[in-house]
């Protein structure tokens, strides 16, 4: 007669055999499905869903559910886009952190996004769940109807979700469609999303890449870039398709006030704290509080106010002007600065733990000479703008016209090709826009001066190229017949202007 096995035994006997089961899945839903019926059963929850996150990691969707001992369809809930009634996933998801609620109180915990059950659901384990990069891909969930203390069930649970993930993304890359024989093999597709901002050189596509990695992890961010690059833009990106996106972005420039006038901007005042302080006003810490606040031209910060500032961040606590007492805020900060920020700490001028703890996420902006395959999509975006604003018909570009911008290095960057596009559509009377109706400045473009005219012109082509190209998404054949060239004379001309499939 066999002795009983020991329940930790039994237990690690049926983990093993889930993985056996999912190693076996074939299909995304077989495997996804098999998750879930492995959590719920593995637990002995009555529930177990799985939210995995978009291509664009903006939205949070239910993929597999395993309720009262079936899996359900695919389709038998869905989450709001903005996360409303869904505190609990928003938390695990934007804290990156378990939650295990032993005691489920509706009064208490909004869990309207569970099905209705015949009983009250009274326990809950939500867990992050991390890809081979250690993001947060998704939550698995686990919920029962009787109180009990599921966070023991976190640790096995967590390494199963990891190792579906995994084998999900290996069975998306075996059945990946294979690119057809007349486009070009190593093309990379276009982003799915490129969180409203306009571009998709090489250095776009990496910020892109960026900004999907900080969407749903709390830590300060700092954006670098020189002046029209569009530092606002990227942050309010980020606070857009983040978890944040419902709540207050709140923007302050740090250069635009005197030091006490910020002060009392950013943490607000008591009455009487100083001359004219008639009344209680809360500030911008109070104003963002759930949401974001960006501080632009963090580098123009006086001393003094940096130091508050660190412990706003360090304690989440804010002092106004004027009280004895603090409160506590929930903002997340995001940072920016045209000034080389370390150098300021050399010379004094910036203190170095705010630096660092501000910098805990860097993004950099390329300039606008840098992202030459962008101009001429910039353009003609800022072109069809002015043209809906003054309701006017759309503007052609000549090549002329063209060629001036693609050569033109544009030192204002973004901001500065736009007040140059806005001016040219005003001028513009014969629904054509001319290199006279841009208002370059030649001397700022003396490095093209040495281009001879083929130069030039080679620098044009490859531009205009380049544009098509990731028009039609890589496909050769298409973007040839859209230049009237056959594809062999495309190939050739890609070869002699050295484009690369990786350019696209």
């Amino acid at each position: 007669m066999f002795a009983q096995v020991p329940q930790p035994l039994r237990y690690a006997e049926a983990l093993l055999e889930r993985y056996a089961s999912l190693a076996r899945a074939a299909t995304a839903d077989s495997l996804l499905g098999g998750l879930v019926r492995a959590a719920a059963q593995l637990s002995g929850g009555e529930l177990s869903q799985l939210y995995l996150l978009d291509d664009s990691h903006t939205r949070l969707c239910l993929s597999a559910e395993w309720l009262d001992g079936l899996l359900q369809p695919r389709e038998a809930a869905s989450l709001p886009s903005d996360y409303r009634d869904a505190q609990l996933l928003q938390y695990c998801l934007c804290q990156n952190r378990t939650l295990s609620l032993a005691g489920l109180d509706a009064s208490l915990h909004d869990s309207s996004f569970l099905p209705p059950a015949r009983l009250p659901w009274c326990s809950l384990l939500c867990l992050p769940l991390l890809d081979e990069r250690q993001r947060c891909s998704g939550l698995l969930l686990v919920a029962s109807q009787s109180p009990r203390d599921l966070q023991g069930f976190a640790a096995s649970l967590g390494r199963l979700g990891g190792f579906a993930l995994a084998q999900l993304h290996l069975l998306q890359r075996l059945r990946a469609p294979r690119p057809a024989e007349d486009a070009s093999p190593a093309v990379p597709a276009p982003l799915a999303s490129g969180y409203g901002l306009i571009g998709d050189s090489p250095r776009m596509r990496g910020l892109y890449q960026l900004i999907g990695k900080v969407l749903h992890n709390p830590v300060s961010v700092l954006i670098s870039g020189e002046t029209g690059t569009g530092k606002e833009l990227v942050a309010r990106a980020i606070h857009d398709c983040g978890l944040r996106r419902s709540r207050p972005f709140i923007v302050q420039n740090c250069a635009s006030l005197p030091e006490n006038l910020l002060e009392s901007e950013l943490f607000g005042y008591r009455k009487g704290a100083f001359t004219g302080a008639d009344r209680d006003r809360p500030g911008l810490f109070d104003a963002a509080d759930g949401g974001t606040l960006f501080l632009d031209e963090i580098g123009d910060m006086p001393l003094a106010l940096q130091a508050k500032l660190l412990r706003v961040l360090q304690e989440g606590e804010v002092r106004p002007l004027g009280s004895t007492e603090t409160h506590r805020v929930d903002v997340r900060i995001i940072a920016a600065t045209h000034r080389q920020l370390r150098t300021q700490v050399e010379e004094g001028r910036f203190r170095e733990d705010l630096f660092y703890r501000l910098s805990h996420f860097p993004i950099e902006l390329p300039p606008l000479r840098e992202r030459d395959s962008d101009v001429l999509r910039l353009a003609r975006h800022f072109a069809a703008n002015a043209c809906a604003f003054l309701q006017r018909d759309p503007c052609r570009w000549s090549d002329a016209a063209q060629e001036r911008l693609a050569s033109y290095d544009f030192p204002g960057n973004v901001r500065e090709l736009k007040s140059i596009v806005e001016r040219a559509v005003l001028l513009c009377e014969g629904g054509e826009l001319l290199p006279e109706h841009l208002n370059l400045r030649h001397d700022d473009n003396a490095a093209d001066s040495t281009l001879s005219l083929r130069e030039r012109l080679d620098r044009v082509e490859r531009n205009l190229l380049l544009d098509c190209l990731r028009k039609n998404r890589g496909n050769q054949t298409h973007a040839a017949r859209e230049l009237g060239l056959p594809r062999r004379t495309l190939l050739y001309r890609m070869d002699k202007l050295n484009i690369s499939p990786s350019d696209v």
